[in-house]
């Protein structure tokens, strides 16, 4: 857990630097009695700042004045903060007034002093900040792969180890009404060679799987602290799932030397906060919460059931009645950790096979998109999509085959400009391609090759299995086969990854998306961590989402005009990993920044447009978000006016954190400055193509709230 700093004495210190660094700052607090006079005094000093800078800075200067005037025009204003739904008080000159005068009665964080000690050093002294290249370099080597020597040489020895817990636990622990279980007359020699076949196996894994924190201590060879099996007992007490598989389990380094597995292992051990929370959680993504016959908060009306979510008009995604419900590790920052509390999704998987009547829901199901006048776009997941059996998910995909050949029926009888949106693009979302790729079987690839043939006749252009790398180090050569097996049968794989506080350490996205390219994946989305307190400890401030993107991602932008190049180079079938490389080689591009930096917003959709407005009281940052206006939303986002979100961390927090990992936070000195950003363009490959006809403008399955 991060803790607080807000202690006096650090409050004086900083007091005195303020007062040696910005002496007109404490002339002003001190000449003006009351907060209100000092604001005007300080809006009109601002307004008219002017200091001695080269021409390059001056901008950056007009900038930083912007931003110091938004947050005395804000401040002693409320906001309606959308994630939480509370009325959020905004008071930062106020604050700062106080603590210029050496009056704050107020508990206030010494964190929220910092940052606004940085907005006035970058309003008198503006640094531009010049990326480095050979610097990149060289953070991103500081990370090694999952196909690395030494750190395969690692997880053999990871591997033997658990090889050994699993017979131990066959032998004591597990049903005899299991395909997994040994004959009596079986040697040691000839179990651990049984247990070796079986590894290979996903069913094995997900049949083993370690269920508590007293068996995941035995597999990682007693390696976990004390206080670290107290919280994760506390966790079991309140029926959090539990839910790791062997061989995700043999990826995280047990001893102090070898590898540093922080990224991998933040989502396999719970956060304090997640634990505190748990019961108690709400969902962030708002549209998710779904009453049968009422608009969701997007406004759009679904079926009854958990089965349809949607926020915008092209795109829904389906959730199946089915394995597909379960995933193949519980994330500890997974964006649906509402629905494992509310038993949504969950890891029984007996009760998780589909029922009878699953194929008349299905058939409905069907009905939604193919009478939905703009949805184009299907994105099964869960849960996870390859957790559903094969049969089952032949089923699903044969239905979606059925429903796109009625939706283009349809629209031979529709006159030009009343044709429906006919299906383009379907998408799988799974992790399993990290947590268990073994699961990806010939039997798996024949049926997506054979759906994507034949659907290729009938319109659809766009196969995509939406992937989730999180690490480097989940890159393994069991996943290597795995990304090439579904390769090998037409489809593209794109990868999104969530913007943790260990995966956003210098150079660790960067390694990532360069570890991908080599594969042929193709990044899609870098997502801010949700906002809310029970993942205070995975948080990182939208600011480094912008240095990172300003500062290591500027080195994967591909020129203009080869954008087209790149694009058919990813849209060429078989395996595309080697030409990638070339042509990043070719272009002096370290990886292809073809992800876009966002951060889901409650009902409304992605955006990294937003600028700050206020700090809270223990330095958190209240930033005013726009939509992405390179999209298409529901028209919900016309009666919302403006969106505030208020961050789980301070930048101080953050960066001490980054210190107690071990990092050299004078490397992050720039974050700071990034207090407003604008969402980046899509990639080519992510546009949906362009109908041979003009379909309606019309919107089905739609009614907006009277006010919202």
């Amino acid at each position: 857990m991060v803790k607080r700093e807000s202690d006096t004495s650090d409050i004086f210190k900083l007091r005195k630097k303020f007062i040696v660094n910005f002496p007109w700052l404490f002339n002003l607090a001190e000449k003006n009695d009351n907060v209100e006079s000092f604001k005007e005094a300080l809006y009109s000093y601002i307004s008219s700042f002017t200091n001695v800078i080269d021409d390059g800075s001056r901008d950056l200067q007009q900038k930083m004045i912007r931003r110091i005037l938004l947050l005395i025009d804000y401040d002693n204003t409320s906001v309606d903060e959308l994630s939480t739904g509370e009325k959020l008080s905004v008071f930062t000159i106020s604050y700062l007034w106080h603590f210029l005068r050496g009056t704050l009665t107020k508990n206030v964080s010494v964190d929220l002093f910092i940052d606004l000690f940085h907005q006035f050093e970058l309003l008198i002294r503006p640094e531009l900040v010049l990326p480095e290249r050979s610097l990149v370099k060289r953070q991103m080597n500081r990370w090694p792969t999952g196909l690395d020597e030494d750190i395969l040489a690692i997880r053999n020895a990871n591997k033997e180890r658990i090889i050994g817990c699993l017979i131990r636990k066959i032998e004591r622990y597990h049903s005899s009404s299991s395909k997994y279980q040994f004959p009596e007359e079986m040697t040691y020699e000839e179990k651990y060679k049984q247990v070796s076949e079986w590894w290979n196996i996903a069913r094995f894994h997900l049949t083993m799987a370690i269920k508590s924190p007293t068996e995941l201590n035995f597999f990682l060879g007693y390696s976990l602290s004390e206080e670290t099996m107290q919280l994760l007992y506390r966790a079991k007490k309140k029926g959090m799932p539990f839910f790791v598989t062997p061989y995700y389990l043999s990826l995280l380094n047990t001893s102090k030397d070898g590898y540093d597995d922080k990224t991998i292992r933040s989502y396999v051990l719970y956060s304090e906060e997640l634990v505190d929370t748990y019961g108690e959680i709400k969902a962030w993504e708002k549209e998710d919460v779904v009453v049968a016959g009422e608009p969701n908060a997007a406004g759009w009306i679904l079926p009854e059931g958990h089965n349809i979510h949607r926020r915008y008009p092209e795109v829904a995604i389906l959730i199946p009645d089915s394995m597909g419900r379960a995933c193949g590790g519980l994330c500890a920052s997974c964006q649906r950790m509402y629905d494992f509390q509310s038993k949504h999704l969950s890891f029984d998987f007996e009760s998780l096979k589909p029922k009878e009547t699953w194929d008349q829901k299905l058939r409905r199901l069907m009905r939604y998109f193919e009478e939905d006048a703009q949805l184009r776009d299907i994105l099964i997941t869960g849960g996870d999509a390859f957790m559903s059996q094969n049969a089952t998910l032949q089923k699903i995909l044969d239905a979606v085959y059925r429903m796109a050949i009625r939706k283009r029926k349809a629209n031979e009888n529709r006159p030009d400009g009343k044709k429906y949106a006919e299906l383009q693009r379907v998408r799988l979302g799974s992790r399993l391609l990290a947590y268990l790729p073994l699961r990806i079987t010939d039997d798996l690839v024949r049926i997506l090759k054979e759906f994507k043939e034949k659907a290729s006749t009938i319109g659809i252009t766009q196969f995509y299995v939406q992937t989730h790398f999180q690490s480097p180090l989940e890159i393994t050569p069991e996943a290597k086969m795995a990304i090439e097996a579904i390769q090998s049968a037409g489809w593209t794989i794109t990868n999104q990854l969530v913007f943790t506080v260990s995966a956003s350490r210098r150079g660790h996205t960067a390694k990532l998306r360069r570890t991908l390219n080599s594969l042929g994946v193709v990044c899609y989305y870098t997502f801010s961590v949700k906002g809310f307190h029970e993942n205070y400890a995975v948080f990182t401030p939208n600011s480094r989402s912008l240095q990172e993107q300003y500062e290591e991602k500027v080195f994967g932008v591909i020129p203009e005009n080869k954008r087209d190049e790149l694009h058919s180079i990813i849209r060429s079938q078989g395996l595309f990993g080697k030409k990638l490389i070339g042509f990043l080689k070719e272009n002096n591009l370290l990886f292809a920044a073809t992800d876009r930096s966002v951060l889901n917003l409650p009902a409304i959709g992605k955006s990294m447009t937003f600028t700050t407005v206020g700090l809270t009281e223990d330095g958190k940052r209240i930033l005013r978000f726009e939509h992405d206006a390179s999209r298409r939303h529901s028209p919900i986002i016309n009666k919302m006016g403006s969106v505030y979100i208020k961050e789980n961390k301070s930048i101080a927090a953050y960066l001490r954190q980054l210190e107690e990992m071990g990092e050299n936070i004078k490397e992050y000195r720039s974050i700071w400055s990034y207090s407003e950003g604008i969402t980046e363009p899509r990639f080519s490959i992510y546009e949906y193509p362009s109908y041979p006809f003009e379909i309606t403008d019309n919107m089905t399955n739609l009614e907006l709230y009277n006010s919202h």
